[in-house]
Protein backbone atom coordinates (compact mmCIF):
# COMPACT_ATOMS: atom_id res chain seq x y z
CA UNK A 1 0.00 0.00 0.00
CA UNK A 2 2.68 2.41 0.71
CA UNK A 3 4.75 1.06 -2.43
CA UNK A 4 1.33 2.46 -4.61
CA UNK A 5 2.08 5.96 -2.55
CA UNK A 6 6.08 6.22 -2.75
CA UNK A 7 6.89 4.10 -5.77
CA UNK A 8 3.59 4.81 -8.10
CA UNK A 9 2.63 8.22 -7.08
CA UNK A 10 -0.93 7.38 -6.12
CA UNK A 11 -2.85 9.48 -3.85
CA UNK A 12 -3.40 8.68 -0.16
CA UNK A 13 -7.25 8.91 -0.32
CA UNK A 14 -7.35 6.76 -3.68
CA UNK A 15 -5.77 4.09 -2.18
CA UNK A 16 -7.65 4.01 0.87
CA UNK A 17 -10.78 4.34 -0.54
CA UNK A 18 -10.27 1.60 -2.79
CA UNK A 19 -8.87 -0.42 0.38
CA UNK A 20 -11.59 0.53 2.87
CA UNK A 21 -8.84 1.87 4.82
CA UNK A 22 -8.23 5.52 6.87
CA UNK A 23 -6.24 7.83 4.72
CA UNK A 24 -4.07 9.18 7.88
CA UNK A 25 -3.17 5.38 8.07
CA UNK A 26 -2.20 5.42 4.69
CA UNK A 27 -0.14 8.47 4.65
CA UNK A 28 1.65 7.32 7.89
CA UNK A 29 2.46 3.86 6.33
CA UNK A 30 4.12 5.99 2.94
CA UNK A 31 5.61 8.17 5.62
CA UNK A 32 7.71 5.30 7.48
CA UNK A 33 8.56 3.50 4.20
CA UNK A 34 9.78 6.50 2.71
CA UNK A 35 12.00 7.12 5.37
CA UNK A 36 13.30 3.52 5.26
CA UNK A 37 13.79 3.57 1.51
CA UNK A 38 15.75 6.64 2.13
CA UNK A 39 17.89 4.97 5.14
CA UNK A 40 18.81 2.17 2.95
CA UNK A 41 19.62 4.33 0.27
CA UNK A 42 21.79 6.28 2.06
CA UNK A 43 23.19 4.53 4.90
CA UNK A 44 26.62 6.67 5.76
CA UNK A 45 24.50 9.54 5.95
CA UNK A 46 23.14 10.70 9.50
CA UNK A 47 19.50 10.55 10.32
CA UNK A 48 18.32 13.92 10.95
CA UNK A 49 16.64 14.57 14.11
CA UNK A 50 13.85 17.35 15.22
CA UNK A 51 14.53 19.64 17.56
CA UNK A 52 11.70 17.80 20.13
CA UNK A 53 13.88 14.67 19.54
CA UNK A 54 17.25 16.08 20.37
CA UNK A 55 15.31 17.73 23.42
CA UNK A 56 14.45 13.75 24.36
CA UNK A 57 17.97 12.74 23.69
CA UNK A 58 19.62 15.14 25.67
CA UNK A 59 17.11 14.36 28.70
CA UNK A 60 17.46 10.74 28.84
CA UNK A 61 21.82 11.08 28.48
CA UNK A 62 21.46 13.49 31.77
CA UNK A 63 18.92 11.15 33.56
CA UNK A 64 21.46 8.30 32.94
CA UNK A 65 24.45 10.18 34.14
CA UNK A 66 22.46 11.42 37.14
CA UNK A 67 21.59 7.73 37.45
CA UNK A 68 25.39 7.15 37.17
CA UNK A 69 26.28 9.49 39.88
CA UNK A 70 23.94 8.27 42.17
CA UNK A 71 25.59 5.03 42.09
CA UNK A 72 29.22 6.43 42.26
CA UNK A 73 28.01 8.30 45.72
CA UNK A 74 26.68 5.17 46.97
CA UNK A 75 29.81 3.31 45.80
CA UNK A 76 31.57 5.23 47.86
CA UNK A 77 29.72 5.50 51.09
CA UNK A 78 29.96 1.45 51.09
CA UNK A 79 33.50 1.64 50.35
CA UNK A 80 34.12 3.89 53.23
CA UNK A 81 31.82 1.90 55.51
CA UNK A 82 33.42 -1.20 54.61
CA UNK A 83 37.16 0.22 54.80
CA UNK A 84 36.34 1.71 58.12
CA UNK A 85 35.58 -2.13 59.93
CA UNK A 86 38.78 -3.54 58.81
CA UNK A 87 40.63 -1.27 61.14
Amino acid sequence: MAKLIVDDGRKATEVAYELDLVACTIRRWASEYQEKKDRLANPDREQLMSATELQQRLKDAERRLQEREEEIDILKKAMHVFTRNQT
